[in-house]
């Protein structure tokens, strides 16, 4: 089994702090894909550097304290990949590529974090923006190798990817160009949803973010921003799906799923 986790940290430094790492010691994962590092190279040297016994590989962004994204993983990889091509993006510290090629088998594990439009109208079209340039480069991706695409998409879905979807259709995370670039990374490119191929009907138990504003926690009032998107022969090797909910470590719970495959 090939356990995969992915987690917006919400500052790596600050999930270190709160015990991220004593979690990881007791789950054993083979590949950690974390988002939202706020550091730089200089802040993850010791400590850092590894977690839980695995290799980290980061994507920063130029802006301190500001986005950047991670892999930790147990096999060493065969290429590393940082950005995916973007001017723009890619100065955000966006995408970060870690290749495990053999004679038998091309497979990406990806760490992404795609821009959140809830500041205002700006980042909303730099997030639309995002999505038009990650799109072809998801296409082309997936017609050369077998991959996982682990992230903050910043999109919920569906209605039952969210607690107020009727209240939420005109925000940033649940607009109708927003769902419908999904839908068509679903019906038509034929990228497959790990979690809703295991949990196609969950709601309240969907959740992976949970604003800091009000009760939001407390109340379960969440939406399902993080993903495991994977081609599909590698998705229909999934087995086990959980969101690990019984520690904080972020405003983000980690995503946790088990593939019938090693590396």
């Amino acid at each position: 089994m090939y356990k995969l986790i992915s987690l917006n940290l919400n500052g790596i430094r600050s999930a270190y702090k709160k015990g991220v790492e004593n979690w990881l010691n007791q789950i054993k994962a083979d590949c950690i894909c974390v988002q939202e590092l706020k550091a730089q190279n200089d802040d993850v040297q010791d400590s850092l550097l590894h977690l839980a016994g695995l290799k980290g590989y980061f994507h920063f962004a130029q802006k301190k304290g500001y986005s950047g994204v991670g892999i930790y993983s147990r096999h060493e990889p065969s290429d590393v990949k940082i950005g995916f091509g973007s001017n723009e993006f890619d100065a955000e510290g966006r995408y970060l590529e870690l290749c495990f090629d053999t004679p038998s088998r091309k497979l990406s594990i990806i760490s992404g974090y795609f821009p959140s439009g809830s500041s205002g109208e700006e980042r909303q079209e730099a997030k639309y923006r995002f999505l038009d340039q990650m799109e072809p480069h998801i296409k082309g991706l997936k017609g050369s190798r077998e991959f996982i695409l682990c992230g903050d998409v910043n999109i919920a879905h569906q209605e039952k990817d969210l607690k107020n979807w009727k209240s939420n259709q005109k925000n940033s995370g649940f607009l109708p160009r927003e769902r419908l670039w999904m839908t068509k990374l679903i019906n038509e490119i034929g990228v497959k949803d790990v979690y809703r191929l295991l949990h196609p009907d969950t709601t309240d138990e969907c959740y992976t973010w949970w604003s800091n504003r009000g009760q939001a926690w407390a109340n379960n009032v969440g939406w399902r921003l993080d993903y495991q998107l994977a081609t599909e022969k590698i998705g229909a090797l999934a087995k086990t799906c959980q969101i690990h909910k019984a520690e904080r470590f972020s405003d983000h719970e980690p995503l946790i799923i088990d593939y019938d495959f090693s590396l």
